[in-house]
């Protein structure tokens, strides 16, 4: 057989074999989803369109807070969502309870019953003014930590037991210092766990890090972390973004009312490079004085498509839920379509 003809056989053979045996790699299925973390719930036109066009058939929506009363005695619901709609008939509720960890720092045993029982009937209550007859998971979000560890785990426990959440799913959030510290934090005793991929980093510190999220940050939490994890992991990925002002160097707060059209302003703040604007007068209505300075945090799309990239070979299940935070009209419009659907087909 001359050369060309052999060189034309092998490429011919190597083409047929490939068509015969496609790629190993098995894209994962993507479930979307988003949190809703306003205390009203309304039927919004933009947001609605979000669910539709990601065929979304969760909620994940913020029932309330849990806080101890202003004696310190009790555990006490705080801002509870008000529900003037219902939600769309296609999309089943998760409701979720965020509980402040000073509550479990000294509570008894007996008040942790007590709080696994009201908190199940306040739930279950509001999950029928949203409109649901029921639900099919309960999440919880806590940043617990070593010396809250076991208190949060019995009232996980005793929810667990609850006859209400028979045949129901119990999830729980988890920060990425408690996936790296496995040892310390412990395992939550739920069915699966949903992995905060933000809020990572320090808020207070002034410079020009962001502190919602970083890809190097995020590479020093996950890795094994999350591939052996004993239990399934969802992720939840911002969309938000916000002003951190500082004085002086030193933090100050949160401005939400700024946004980047205000600090694009000329006559309101000064660009000094890379996220840092400093206020050229005084501006009361944004509690800031001449010279202070804002740190301007955003997930730009490149970003989450970096994080979709590299956390997406770490999970080994052959699907993946993602859950965008947050569903508020302001907060998503800079996100397309297009745009998150490049990011969720990333994740496969």
């Amino acid at each position: 057989m001359k050369k060309s003809t052999y060189s034309s056989f092998l490429i011919l053979a190597i083409l047929l074999l490939t068509s015969l045996f496609p790629s190993c790699h098995k894209s994962k299925k993507v479930n979307t989803s988003f949190y809703y973390w306003k205390t009203v719930y309304k039927t919004n036109p933009t947001e609605t369109a979000y669910l539709k066009q990601f065929q979304s058939h969760k909620l994940y929506v913020r029932i309330m807070d849990v806080n101890m009363d202003e004696d310190g005695i009790s555990p006490v619901p705080i801002s509870p969502i008000t529900f003037k709609d219902k939600l769309p008939d296609s999309v089943q509720i998760v409701p979720i309870v965020f509980i402040v960890n000073d509550v479990l720092k000294t509570i008894t045993k007996a008040r942790l019953d007590d709080l696994a029982a009201k908190l199940i009937t306040f739930v279950t209550a509001k999950v029928q003014q949203a409109g649901n007859t029921s639900f099919n998971e309960l999440q919880i979000d806590c940043d617990w930590t070593t010396s809250t560890r076991d208190n949060y785990f019995y009232l996980l426990n005793r929810l667990k037991l609850n006859p209400a959440l028979k045949h129901k799913t119990l999830s729980a959030t988890l920060r990425l210092h408690q996936l790296k510290n496995q040892k310390g934090s412990g395992i939550p005793p739920v069915s699966r766990v949903m992995l905060m991929c933000y809020n990572m980093g320090n808020l207070r510190k002034y410079g020009s890090q962001n502190s919602i999220l970083e890809i190097s940050e995020l590479k020093k939490y996950l890795g094994d972390n999350i591939s052996k994890y004993p239990m399934p992991v969802d992720v939840g990925l911002p969309l938000f973004s916000w002003a951190v002002a500082f004085r002086n160097r030193e933090y100050i707060g949160i401005s939400k009312r700024i946004k980047i059209v205000d600090l694009n302003n000329k006559n309101q703040f000064i660009f000094i490079g890379n996220n840092i604007y400093k206020a050229a007068a005084d501006l009361p209505e944004y509690g800031l004085l001449k010279a202070d300075e804002v740190r301007w945090e955003a997930i730009p799309v490149p970003v989450l498509e970096a994080v979709a990239s590299y956390i997406s070979p770490l999970i080994k299940t052959d699907t993946i839920n993602v859950i965008y935070f947050h569903l508020d009209e302001t907060v998503i419009k800079p996100y397309t379509f297009p745009n998150l659907q490049k990011v969720n087909n990333l994740l496969r």
